[in-house]
């Protein structure tokens, strides 16, 4: 399996793609992040942050944005081990943000509010994979995803 980190979507098809309607119900947007060793920003400020420093702004500020989407964060947590696979490089971070459906999700990323705090996201990331999921009929009925349900809708 072949991978390519990118920071934006990169092909018209995979806009295309994420212009549709989406699956019914919560989707879970799974985050394979990898920082830059020192942020580089789009309008050439200088800075002492490192990429990891540098999207740990942004997230902070998505992390208030996406309740006023019917979202939040659901886990954020540093990688430690590759258990099973190879990789050339592995991730840094993985990060789940769930949202009521795929509309909130580009609504939140289409916001000014988001469009402002993305310039941190892109000056630390070195690229990412985002991969929407959505959760198995059996796994609805756990206490704990049916008080999440709840909280997004």
């Amino acid at each position: 399996m072949e991978y390519k980190n990118e920071v934006m979507p990169t092909t018209p098809e995979r806009v295309q793609e994420m212009m549709k309607r989406g699956p019914d119900g919560p989707i879970f947007m799974v985050n394979l992040l990898k920082f830059k060793d020192k942020a580089e920003y789009q309008d050439g400020r200088e800075t002492d942050l490192s990429g990891r420093d540098a999207y740990a702004i942004y997230g902070e500020a998505v992390t208030q944005i996406l309740p006023k989407f019917g979202g939040r964060l659901f886990f954020a947590a540093d990688t430690t081990f590759l258990a099973l696979g190879q990789v050339e490089e592995f991730w840094d971070e993985v990060a789940i943000a769930v949202y009521p459906d795929r509309r909130a999700m580009l609504a939140m990323s289409s916001s000014e509010e988001w469009q402002a705090a993305s310039v941190h996201r892109t000056a630390g990331l070195s690229g990412q994979l985002n991969i929407e999921t959505v959760l198995q009929a059996g796994s609805k009925s756990q206490p704990w995803i049916e008080a999440l349900l709840k909280e997004v809708g």
